[in-house]
């Protein structure tokens, strides 16, 4: 029984940590991915097609204010200030009117300093935990009980096997 409700546990767990995998992934798929492109960009329209594709995105599924933080409000899970940023940029580059190359490169380079953090990796500049925006708060406690019911589980699997294996060589002593 009790090798049930283990297995029971690591299931739920793995039903979680997948769920949010693929939550991270269709992020990526609307979002982070589009933003890279747009920083990659090498002309002012292909930047603002792969801008525009997430601006429309953010606005459709309503990710444009708030926080994603659960516990305090911190600059770097600031939704509005990110989302009024990256339509300043999108702005900027529908705007341009100058036909110099000169200014469209330092356009090009203002917007992938602007959509991307720059140090040892370079990654895209996104709130953290935006994948999963708005329930953030319910993430945060299916995230902590998967934890918790994974742990559980494999420690109930170790005893039940344990106790298997302490009968059998019981077993065998007495036989």
């Amino acid at each position: 029984m009790k090798s049930i409700i283990s297995i029971l546990l690591i299931a739920v767990s793995l039903v979680i940590f997948g769920v949010r995998i693929s939550k991270k992934i269709q992020f990526k798929q609307n979002v982070s991915g589009y933003l890279k492109r747009a920083a990659d960009a090498n002309t002012i329209e292909l930047a603002n097609d792969e801008l525009t594709k997430v601006i429309d995105y953010l606005e459709s599924n309503n990710i444009t204010s708030g926080y994603t933080s659960v516990l305090w409000k911190t600059p770097d899970e600031d939704i509005d200030f990110w989302y009024k940023n990256l339509k300043a940029s999108q702005n900027e580059l529908q705007n341009l009117k100058s036909e110099s190359a000169l200014e469209k490169t330092n356009v090009l380079i203002k917007l992938r300093e602007t959509l991307l953090d720059t140090g040892e990796n370079t990654r895209v500049t996104v709130p953290k935990g935006l994948a999963v925006y708005p329930n953030n708060m319910l993430w945060s406690i299916l995230m902590w009980i998967a934890f918790l019911s994974i742990s559980s589980g494999f420690i109930m699997l170790a005893v039940a096997s344990d106790k298997r294996a302490k009968k059998k060589k019981a077993e065998q002593l007495l036989s």
